[in-house]
């Protein structure tokens, strides 16, 4: 199953502050708006989403259709095809995407820790 570019989406306290840390580190601006309190950032292949007050907890996220580097895919799984799947292997959504519906959409799922999983398709 391929679900898509891998991110973590970090609520974050003060956008400002976590990207002076996460800069230090390495990383760089790949897309965003700190003015909107989101910046996506990229060191090497790992991205990170910086989010504030946008979510609760942080995030497990995946894109398809998309690359790591936030460019788009020829050839990719369908979120909604992900999640029929998903579904179809005993895994509960939380909120579905439409399966009557074409282009963007997202659906979410737990692990069973409980830590939030999105699947959020762009294109």
């Amino acid at each position: 199953m391929e679900l898509g570019a891998f991110s973590v989406s970090l609520n974050v306290k003060d956008i400002h502050r976590s990207k002076e840390f996460y800069s230090k580190l390495g990383f760089e601006e790949l897309g965003g708006d700190i003015s909107q309190n989101w910046l996506i950032m990229k060191n090497n292949s790992c991205v990170i989403g910086l989010f504030q007050g946008m979510f609760e907890k942080n995030i497990l996220t995946f894109n398809p259709g998309w690359s790591e580097n936030a460019e788009n895919l020829g050839d990719f799984t369908d979120v909604r095809t992900l999640q029929k799947q998903l579904k179809e292997n005993g895994i509960k959504i939380l909120s579905e995407a439409d399966e009557s519906s074409e282009g963007p959409a997202f659906f979410t799922m737990e692990d069973p820790d409980g830590n939030p999983i999105l699947v959020d398709q762009h294109r």
